[in-house]
């Protein structure tokens, strides 16, 4: 199997790591606009790794990862997709991932896969959301929360999404209300604990109303601080760190089965970076190998076989925790 990563910063970078370590993958380009930063994961990696030509068109592989700033990844799918090729996206803007939702019907047509939202939330949350499905004969309610940013474009989207508008599902449509609105403390894994989290312009629910046809709602939230909301709307005051610090994701998932009705939450706690790269990873390996559950645009929780994913994810160093 040829793998792609198109971006080496925070998340990229780890999940080319993870990438060049899979035993599946037999070559792995890399390419980044910055000629220094190819060199430098290149000759972290072995002789697995290769450079992409800085400037050159997109590297030919089975499966390209996009960890480009988000804006940047709609344009670079929409020229795989029309190539044939499967692609995994990081990005986690909303108007990125409706845009690239809307490929969804050429990537079909062609026998390509885009995993779209393939990071740490949405991503693993996705994965989350459907293992614990598993329990309900439906599904009734899908509730996630987030913690902290990976890397410098993340924290950038997390300002923009505290300024941005919420969209939930709820009774079969759509709600828009304002960012930053709707408080509530939300229980992260130990160390972390309770985090006032609020309303924010996130697309989880774009990617898991499609998966859970039927499911009556599907929220996110994001956990910020009172300085976080009142800057929202303004430009970010300094630069964001090179590297998040640890972060989490909880989600919720009501539904009805033998028992009646009942409710089962999970969770996760990492250093998103890299949790990210690592889901992007496996996600691609997955994809690549021809193991995606079906063809077209759509999240990890349409794709992947939960099970499986998160055993493979543990063996990478990325664990999960039920609430008791």
């Amino acid at each position: 199997m040829r793998v792609a990563v198109v971006g080496l910063g925070a998340v990229g970078a780890r999940a080319a790591r993870q990438i060049a370590s899979t035993a599946e993958v037999d070559s792995l380009v890399v390419s980044d606009p910055k000629a220094d930063r190819v060199s430098e994961v290149v000759a972290s990696l072995g002789a697995k790794a290769e450079p992409g030509e800085v400037g050159a068109d997109l590297p030919e592989a089975d499966v390209v990862v996009l960890a480009t700033p988000g804006e940047a990844q709609l344009a670079l799918a929409r020229t795989l997709v029309a190539r044939g090729t499967s692609v995994v996206c990081t990005a986690d803007g909303m108007d990125v991932v409706r845009g690239l939702l809307d490929l969804g019907p050429e990537a079909e047509a062609r026998g390509v896969t885009v995993a779209v939202g393939a990071g740490f939330a949405p991503g693993l949350s996705c994965v989350l959301a459907r293992f614990a499905s598993k329990r309900f004969d439906t599904v009734d309610e899908i509730h996630v929360a987030r913690l902290g940013t990976g890397g410098p474009a993340r924290a950038r989207q997390h300002h923009d999404a505290l300024g941005g508008e919420a969209v939930d599902w709820r009774d079969g449509g759509w709600q828009r209300r304002p960012a930053g609105s709707g408080r509530e403390l939300v229980w992260f894994p130990d160390p972390i604990g309770g985090a006032d989290c609020y309303r924010a312009e996130l697309p989880d629910a774009l990617l898991l109303v499609p998966a859970f046809p039927g499911v009556g709602r599907a929220t996110a939230r994001l956990a910020a601080t009172r300085r976080d909301r009142l800057t929202a709307r303004l430009p970010m005051g300094r630069r964001p760190h090179p590297e998040g610090g640890l972060g989490a994701i909880r989600v919720e998932v009501r539904g009805r089965g033998s028992g009646g009705i009942d409710v089962e939450i999970l969770g996760a706690m990492d250093r998103p970076g890299v949790a990210s790269g690592a889901v992007a990873a496996l996600a691609a390996v997955e994809v690549g190998a021809g193991r995606a559950l079906e063809v077209g645009a759509a999240g990890l929780a349409a794709l992947v076989d939960p099970g499986r994913f998160l055993g493979l994810l543990a063996d990478r160093g990325v664990k999960v925790a039920r609430f008791g």
